[in-house]
């Protein structure tokens, strides 16, 4: 029940002044996305370092591909198992709090992988991670749609889904480094202790929602109401609301879902071994490769 408290969204305050508000709201705006954005990168770097450094992995604990392969395997669908289980906690959640928790816990994950020599161990471990991992994106969404208008959300996004790249290209420099000068642990580790960092970062940037800070919704603030339910913008659905008529229901998002299936396929074939092809075809090393 602690645990649970930890993640509660803090109450609306009273709201400020109008000056106050003018601002304060632009500077919480630019924390919002910058700590988002760093945050989400920083989640990157403790989820691709493995791939970088598999084929280091089989000269010292002798794993064959296959061994390799069920690791990346069980991240991925663990993965998607916690994005929808932990976003549906995150909706109802502290962002402040909720995000750099789950980066702490995928810092102590790495530290755990680094540190151990046993396959068995090191399946379960990458599983969690994988798992953890979902806690990443649900808080960025909620925190962007809470700052952020309707009008400006997709250039918003736009600037923001950067991090996927940004975070993605360190973790891969970043392993490469750490596993060719201080060993194939520091992979694991340099990266765990950097999520470490990041997370007492988000902890001091993010706030959680406008009203818990004392300002006005952001529609109200930007004069910006969804066309279909101007009134009704802070309304609270229910799980099963959101699930049935939000997901279930809806064809368009099942179309998109469909067809991002198959870019994954050909997205996470480059990610996770393609640093592998590299060093075992093209005779690329740790560093170049």
């Amino acid at each position: 029940m602690k645990l649970l408290s930890l993640f509660a969204p803090p109450p609306p305050k009273p709201q400020l002044p109008p000056e106050k508000v003018k601002r304060l709201y632009p500077r919480l705006r630019w924390n919002i996305l910058e700590a988002t954005f760093i945050g989400y990168a920083t989640f990157y770097i403790v989820r691709n370092n493995l791939s970088t450094v598999a084929k280091d992995m089989q000269a010292v604990f002798g794993y064959d591909h296959s061994q390799i392969g069920s690791i990346l395997a069980v991240s991925a669908f663990a993965y998607g198992l916690g994005k929808f289980l932990l976003g549906s906690v995150s909706d109802r959640s502290n962002v402040r709090t909720f995000m750099p928790f789950g980066l702490v816990l995928t810092a102590l994950l790495n530290f755990g992988f680094g540190a151990c020599h046993n396959y068995s161990v090191h399946f379960w471990l990458w599983a969690l991670n994988g798992f953890i991992q979902g806690a990443g994106w649900p808080p960025c969404g909620r925190s962007i749609g809470h700052w952020f208008s309707v009008s400006e959300r997709g250039t918003i996004f736009s600037i923001w889904n950067i991090a996927h790249n940004v975070g993605g290209g360190i973790a891969g420099v970043l392993a490469a480094y750490a596993a060719s000068h201080f060993g194939l642990q520091n992979a694991f580790f340099i990266p765990g202790t950097i999520a470490i960092i990041c997370a007492v970062y988000l902890l001091w940037r993010l706030r959680d929602t406008p009203q818990s800070v004392g300002l006005p919704p952001i529609e109200e603030y930007r004069n910006d109401y969804p066309p279909e339910a101007p009134l009704h913008c802070e309304v609270e659905l229910s799980t099963k609301v959101l699930f049935v008529d939000y997901i279930l229901k809806n064809k368009l998002l099942w179309v998109v879902a469909f067809a991002n299936f198959f870019v994954y396929i050909a997205r996470y074939s480059m990610l996770d071994w393609g640093p592998m092809f590299l060093r075992e075809v093209k005779g690329a090393n740790i560093t170049s490769g």
